[in-house]
């Protein structure tokens, strides 16, 4: 019986997760920092993850015009999720927040998330578009 690769383990750890976003110190387990890098690498070259920012990875899905891996969540549950597994407590930007409440009519186009007091320049994004961050 042979025993499974890094990569085999790495797949059915984020098939069997209920998450969407995932952090590299998440895959620890399951090897060197080099060894878990090649793995991760390799996924986002099959379209299994989409790189968001520094150590963040997102599961992907395939776009239904162009074909390329998309992330399964849009870009604001992406900063809120990592943002959350990175110990720092998050919640939609004011705007947002104004028009989900019907204070407003006007939707917020930027993707604003609102950190508190903390201090966060991690920049969490896909293709060019990116999480700003207000306190």
């Amino acid at each position: 019986m042979s025993k499974m690769t890094i990569e085999e383990r790495v797949k059915r750890s984020i098939a069997r997760s209920a998450d969407w976003v995932f952090l590299r110190t998440d895959f620890d387990k399951f090897g060197g920092y080099d060894q878990v890098g090649r793995v991760l690498r390799s996924l986002v070259r099959k379209g299994r993850l989409v790189k968001a920012g520094y150590g963040v990875y997102v599961k992907a899905r395939a776009s239904s015009y162009t074909g390329t891996p998309i992330p399964v969540l849009s870009l604001i549950e992406i900063g809120l999720e990592a943002l959350s597994k990175l110990g720092i407590e998050a919640d939609v930007g004011r705007s947002a927040k104004a028009y989900m409440e019907g204070k407003t009519t006007q939707m917020p186009m930027a993707t604003v998330v609102n950190v508190g007091k903390s201090r966060v320049s991690r920049r969490i994004g896909f293709g060019k578009q990116s999480v700003r961050y207000e306190r």
